[in-house]
């Protein structure tokens, strides 16, 4: 098994925007030819659009761009600007009477972390998708949807982390797997290979880690608003060939990393959802893939919060090594 750049998975296209000042961005991964997609959503405040067009039970067999965005549910026109973009370059799902773009979203709180009234728009996704064709740019940390995502947010923003947007792919022989996250959890994130607390909730210092679940346990009174400032999104991508329920399963399996990599996690604070796509033709085991996502997903999480620059008054995890 050997590490590749999760741009080498397949064609497919990335583009990162942001607005470093509102703290607030967008990614737009293209596929022209469409690629097929499945979709599993485990938290309960999700942001998203064009959901539904990804039940097995629809008509529609593959879709042409996922959108990751900023700005909750304000920032979900951003994919109006992306389907602009695309029916422009002759992208889309032929009517008869215009071509249609499937574009599937879903987005992050971080209207508490910059600027709350700007959040990523259509002119923000027609930027992303141009420059996903013209000139992709992915790059892990704070950039694009990453730009305003933070990490450990159950007693208050005064005690978050910086986190951002990572990526990790591998390939085994023809078999390539791979996975982009925005890592924006209420919980803490752990190494999800010895099980230490790495980021998250700071302590009455801010100077080193608490353990949310913890803090949590000291006090069981209901919490009205957990301050819906969370949602970690994700893509897996794979060469392998599977329709649209497969990778439905093979989403849900990738939420294992999630589980591995972040406590609470799932929460009713969070919106945690992740696509997985299928990108080849290459002949893979479902159950394979499906543990193997898992296993990415966990070090994208990481290569988020490894790769995160301390922002916005809010410290990433090299800023606590350095202390």
């Amino acid at each position: 098994m050997h590490e590749i750049p999760v741009t080498e998975v397949g064609p497919v296209f990335i583009g990162q925007v942001e607005n470093r000042e509102a703290a607030t961005g967008c990614l737009a991964c293209i596929a022209p030819q469409g690629m097929r997609a499945g979709l599993d959503v485990r938290g309960g405040g999700p942001a998203s659009r064009e959901s539904q067009l990804l039940n097995p039970l629809m008509a529609a067999q593959s879709i042409h761009a996922i959108v990751l965005a900023g700005g909750s549910a304000y920032g979900l026109g951003t994919a109006n600007g992306v389907m602009q973009y695309l029916e422009e370059k002759g992208i889309g799902y032929d009517t008869g009477y215009a071509l249609v773009p499937l574009v599937a979203q879903s987005d992050i709180y971080d209207l508490s972390v910059g600027e709350a009234s700007v959040r990523p728009n259509e002119a923000m996704g027609y930027e992303a998708a141009r420059t996903a064709m013209e000139n992709p740019n992915y790059r892990d940390g704070n950039y694009g949807a990453g730009c305003g995502a933070t990490v450990g947010k159950f007693a208050g923003m005064d005690y978050c982390m910086k986190s951002g947007v990572g990526s990790f792919a591998v390939r085994i022989g023809e078999l390539k797997i791979g996975a982009i996250t925005v890592v924006n959890a209420l919980g803490d994130v752990y190494d999800w290979k010895t099980g230490r607390q790495i980021a998250g909730m700071l302590n009455e210092t801010r100077d080193g880690l608490r353990q949310t679940s913890a803090y949590m346990r000291q006090n069981c009174a209901v919490v009205k608003n957990k301050f819906t400032g969370n949602t970690t999104i994700g893509i897996v991508f794979t060469n392998a060939y599977f329709d649209k329920p497969q990778l439905c399963k093979i989403a849900g399996m990738a939420h294992d990393g999630y589980a591995r990599s972040i406590n609470p996690v799932h929460t009713s604070a969070d919106g945690d959802s992740i696509y997985a796509v299928s990108l080849g033709e290459v002949t893979a085991d479902q159950d394979l893939v499906g543990a193997l996502s898992a296993e990415v997903v966990s070090e994208a999480i990481l290569r988020a919060v490894e790769s995160a620059e301390g922002a916005y008054g809010y410290p990433a995890l090299r800023d606590l090594r350095r202390e």
